[in-house]
C-alpha cells in the first residue's frame, strides 16, 4: 500500500492490514439471495385477476381488488391498476411490493427521459425500458407481471412485461391465477370494433366470472379506459353483485330463446300430426275398394 509506505505505518501485532482473499469473507447467510430464498423463503400462494385489451376507442384495463397472502386476505380493496402518467396505465400481478417498487422506478425514469428529450416516450419505449430494468435482476425471485396500457403518437398500444425481461405486444392480455377464466370470456366476446359500452361490459363480465371461479380473486371490479385525451377511471363495482346481475341476464336470455323454440316447434308438430293421418285414410280407402 502506497500510503502505508509513505507514512511508515506498522501494523500492530496480530492485525493484518491486507484484505482477505476471495472466499475468506465472513458474510451473513443471506448473501446469495436465490439460495437463501429457496432454503428459508416463504412459499405463500398468491393470485389475482387482471386484464387489458385494445379496441378501436382505446385500451381497457380491469382488475379485481383482493390482495391475498396464502389463505389470508390482506386487503379486500387494493388498487391493482397503477397510473404511470397521464396516458399510461399498468396492471399489477405478482408480489405487491415488487410491483409498487418497480412502477415507482419506471415513473422516475420516464420523467427523467421526458426532461431530457422534451417529450414522453412511447408505450413501446416504456415497455422496453421496464423490461431492461427487470432483466438485470433475473434470478433474484422478483415477481412482476404487468400489462402496460397507453395511447401515444401511433394510437392505442398494449404490452405485456414479465420480471425475467419478457416483452410482448398484443391485443388481449390477462395475468394472474384467474386469467384462464377471464380468457374464456374474452375469447368469446372480444371484437376490435366494439363500442365503448360493449367493451366496459366485456371487461366487467370477464373479471366477475374469474372472481367467481378463482379463490384468490375477489372484492370489486376496477375499470379503467385509456383514451386519446388520457386515462379515465370508469367505475368500481362489487364483483359478486356484477356476477349475479350477469347470471340473471343470461337466464332471462335463455328463457326467451326457449320460448321462441317452443313457438317454432308447435306448427311443426301440428303439421306432423296431419301428415300422419294421410296414410291411415289411404289405407281405409284401399280396403273399401
Amino acid at each position: 500500500m502506497a500510503l502505508q509506505d509513505v507514512c511508515r505505518w506498522q501494523a500492530p501485532e496480530g492485525l493484518c492490514p491486507q484484505l482477505p482473499q476471495a472466499g475468506c469473507w465472513a458474510v451473513p447467510s443471506g448473501w446469495d439471495p436465490p439460495t437463501f430464498l429457496r432454503a428459508h423463503g416463504p412459499s405463500l400462494a398468491h393470485g389475482t385477476t387482471t386484464l387489458a385489451f385494445r379496441f378501436q376507442h382505446g385500451v381497457i384495463a380491469a382488475a379485481d381488488t383482493r390482495s391475498s397472502c396464502g389463505s389470508y386476505v390482506a386487503c379486500p380493496a387494493s388498487r391493482k391498476v397503477i397510473p404511470v402518467h397521464s396516458h399510461l396505465l399498468g396492471t399489477t400481478s405478482g408480489t405487491s411490493a415488487d410491483c409498487t417498487t418497480w412502477y415507482r422506478v419506471l415513473r422516475r425514469e420516464l420523467r427523467l427521459r421526458a426532461l431530457r428529450e422534451g417529450q414522453l416516450p412511447s408505450v413501446a419505449g416504456a415497455a422496453r425500458l421496464l423490461s431492461g430494468l427487470l432483466a438485470r435482476y433475473r434470478g433474484l425471485d422478483l415477481c412482476v407481471a404487468t400489462a402496460l396500457c397507453g395511447w401515444d403518437r401511433s394510437g392505442p398500444a398494449l404490452f405485456y412485461v414479465y420480471s425475467d425481461g419478457t416483452r410482448l405486444q398484443g391485443n388481449i392480455f390477462s395475468v394472474g391465477s384467474g386469467s384462464p377464466y377471464a380468457y374464456g370470456v374474452l375469447d368469446r366476446g372480444y371484437r376490435y370494433d366494439m363500442s365503448t359500452p360493449e367493451a366496459y361490459e366485456l371487461a366487467c363480465r370477464a373479471v366477475a366470472h374469474a372472481t367467481h371461479r378463482d379463490a384468490y380473486s375477489g372484492g370489486s371490479v376496477d375499470l379503467f379506459h385509456v383514451r386519446e385525451t388520457g386515462w379515465e377511471y370508469v367505475s368500481r363495482h362489487d364483483a359478486w353483485v356484477v356476477y349475479q346481475e350477469l347470471r340473471e341476464q343470461e337466464e332471462s336470455v335463455e328463457e326467451e330463446e326457449e320460448g321462441e323454440l317452443v313457438s317454432l316447434a308447435r306448427p311443426a308438430s301440428q303439421s306432423g300430426s296431419r301428415a300422419s293421418r294421410y296414410p291411415l285414410e289411404f289405407c281405409a280407402e284401399t280396403e273399401a275398394l
